[in-house]
């Protein structure tokens, strides 16, 4: 019997220890937490840095990133590479549903008799704006009907800056704006090439800039916000974090204001601050101590 025969199977070395410093690094930064079994993948991503700047080894990056001049100038470069995004125009077509049929009209009935008739809506973790575009989209729909007599305010953050780059131009592929119907093409979309441009109306309803969840001080300054959108960002998050940008987010809304998970997300055993709300075909959370609409 040959060797190759009885040779068992092969075993991975194991991670550079530099890793797991660099991982701390991040989630000290950011937030971001990466287990032990995607620590291929950050070495992957930190490759790509490492390459730009001709550095050869781990333990040099990561001098880097604790260098006082350059430092945080590197770690946003390299959030840039860890934290490519996913998503396409009406992806969660149920949370507009909920928001048009149930919240608006609760928050526009309970406001009624208060000035300013301002609504204020944060899509958190917008990655490369199809989601605060198709917010925007919608709500120049209702203008003329829910909306009628009100101004809009859209904000829409994230940490990438490529991503929010990318929002900036609004210029989408296919795969995005697959969900998009036609009347919706021809009346805000225009043609540049094989691509669509977002045209100037939804745009100008958006304001974006770049955010890190764990900024508290900056994440104190957006106030009075009716409904948090944030889908698919606290994955990222171990449960330490996840509460603390909780926290934040409870701050920033309005009384019974609403917050929305991505479809496959939940705050059980994060928080007990907000209350479950059941909506046809879709679930969020209010920040109430009554009972909510909707559920």
């Amino acid at each position: 019997m040959t060797a190759s025969a009885t040779a068992g199977p092969a075993v991975a070395a194991p991670p550079d220890p530099q890793l797991y410093k660099l991982r701390d690094l991040i989630y000290h930064a950011a937030g971001i937490f990466h287990p032990d079994n995607k620590l291929r993948l950050l070495e992957e991503r930190c490759g790509r840095r490492r390459e730009a700047l001709k550095i050869r080894t781990l333990r040099e990056y990561i001098d880097r990133l604790n260098h006082a001049s350059t430092g945080r100038d590197e770690m946003v470069k390299l959030l840039n590479e860890i934290t490519i995004g996913e998503t396409c125009f009406f992806r969660n077509r149920a949370q507009l549903d909920a928001l048009k049929s149930v919240i608006l009209p609760r928050i526009l009935a309970a406001r009624a008799a208060t000035a300013p008739k301002n609504l204020r809506l944060w899509s958190a973790g917008c990655s490369t704006g199809e989601e605060p575009y198709s917010l925007a989209m919608f709500l120049l729909e209702e203008c003329a009907h829910l909306l009628l007599g009100w101004t809009t305010e859209i904000q829409a953050t994230d940490l990438n800056e490529h991503s929010l780059q990318h929002a900036q131009a609004g210029v989408y592929a296919d795969y995005s704006v697959r969900n998009v119907n036609a009347q919706y093409r021809q009346k805000y979309f225009v043609a540049v090439g094989d691509k669509l441009q977002l045209g100037p109306e939804p745009r100008k309803r958006v304001t974006l800039s770049r955010l890190n969840l764990l900024d508290t001080p900056r994440m104190a300054l957006l106030k009075n916000i009716d409904v948090i959108f944030c889908a698919n960002v606290l994955i990222y998050f171990d449960l330490q974090s996840k509460r603390k940008v909780i926290d934040q987010f409870h701050s920033c809304l309005q009384p019974n204001g609403y917050f929305f998970l991505g479809h496959s997300e939940s705050l059980f055993g994060v928080t007990d601050q907000f209350k479950l709300v059941h909506f046809p075909s879709t679930t969020g959370y209010v920040k109430s101590q009554l009972p909510a609409a909707g559920g």
